[in-house]
């Protein structure tokens, strides 16, 4: 994120935090998995050895847009990223599509 104003992590309490320059969201979609997620102007995690409980990002599923809660990567799969919404609902993606400059 280029406009990005404030960046912190407590480790203590295991929180960080990120403030963006402009306080509205931005969308940016992974192109490898066509996946399109929506930032907020602040966006706040609690971190866990594999996951983070997140708070300020999105994911468009069939024209709705949902809440990411959880982002984690399994021990029995470190190649995989998954992704699990408030509904409950969650995605696996491969690590790579994740990697800078995609």
């Amino acid at each position: 994120m280029d406009d990005m104003q404030e960046f912190g992590y407590n480790r203590e309490a295991g929180f960080m935090w990120l403030v963006r320059g402009k306080k509205k969201k931005t969308k940016h979609t992974f192109k490898k998995i066509k996946q399109t997620v929506s930032y907020a102007g602040e966006v706040t995690a609690f971190m866990e050895k594999g996951k983070l409980k997140i708070a300020g990002m999105k994911t468009k599923e069939l024209m709705i847009w949902l809440s990411v809660v959880e982002v984690y990567v399994d021990e029995s799969a470190p190649g995989k990223v998954t992704f699990k919404t408030g509904t409950g609902l969650s995605d696996s993606f491969d690590a790579t599509a994740f990697e800078l400059g995609m």
